[in-house]
């Protein structure tokens, strides 16, 4: 779908959060959507009136008119809220609207069963990077969602970086990879840096050495489209300064702990999903 149809599409975020918020301003700032077809909710009134005034278009706290009124309705909802929502909304849900949901560990057949509707759900896993348009997403389809809807979802969610499409199957391991993965790299970023200081270095000249390397790797990764490996063994000169300090992380156990970190982060993402299902 071109940007200039979806800037026509109505569109409601019901739960304005912080994520839903920053998807929302880089849609407007790319032109992919309009302000003038563009309602949000929040639950506190107060709220609803300082974010009207901020953004410039409606914002209420009645989930039930803005999605009535709107043909793309996203879910920027907090997990255990999900559902009440959408039996909240169902009424004004049909099969020519699409729902998308940002919510972490929600299935798409979880809202499906809440909607109570053959209507397109698609499910996106977004993460904090999205704030500086360097963000990751997931997105898998439900069974009512056609490639066109996966489309629309897409466009959307390259505005603030990158979108893969997965099996639905394969979500709660991106909830665990680019979903929690930014606290893990702030981590190795945060001990680069205190070791530029443990050798000499002023905080704020390690930050910014530990940041741009981190930020310069990953870039050389993307852009060549070498494995991590190759990249290493060419940093990485015989008798050198490298090698040394690969020697100390294999002995640190750096890398079956960063895998350990991403297989407990989805375990807890299958278990989320587990006890919302158990709760409906």
């Amino acid at each position: 779908m071109k940007k200039s149809d979806l800037s026509k599409m109505r569109t409601a975020f019901l739960g304005l959060g912080t994520m839903g918020g920053i998807l929302l301003e880089a849609l407007f700032s790319e032109g992919i959507l309009e302000p003038k077809n563009t309602v949000a909710t929040v639950r506190r009134p107060e709220r609803a009136e300082r974010l009207t005034e901020k953004l410039g278009i409606p914002v209420t706290t009645d989930n039930v008119k803005a999605a009535g009124q709107s043909e793309l309705v996203l879910l920027c909802l907090k997990p255990h809220t999900v559902g009440s929502v959408a039996r909240e909304i169902a009424s004004e849900i049909n099969p020519d609207k699409l729902v998308v949901s940002i919510a972490a560990s929600v299935s798409t057949h979880y809202i499906e069963q809440s909607l109570g509707a053959e209507v397109p759900v698609v499910r996106v896993m977004p993460n904090t990077p999205s704030v500086v348009r360097s963000g990751m997403t997931g997105i898998c389809r439900g069974r009512h969602a056609e490639v066109s809807h996966l489309e629309v979802v897409r466009t959307l969610f390259e505005s603030v970086g990158t979108a893969v499409v997965v099996d639905e199957k394969q979500m709660d391991a991106v909830t665990g990879l680019s979903g929690s993965g930014p606290a893990f790299v702030y981590i190795i970023l945060e001990s680069l840096a205190e070791a530029g200081v443990k050798v000499g270095l002023p905080r704020d000249v390690a930050t910014l050495l530990a940041a741009g390397t981190l930020q310069g790797a990953a870039r050389m990764t993307l852009e060549t489209g070498h494995h991590p490996a190759l990249l290493k063994d060419a940093v990485t000169t015989p008798a050198g300064c490298t090698i040394e300090g690969i020697l100390a992380l294999e002995e640190g156990k750096l890398r079956a702990t960063l895998i350990k970190a991403i297989v407990k982060a989805t375990e807890r993402a299958r278990e989320l999903a587990a006890e919302l299902n158990e709760e409906s």
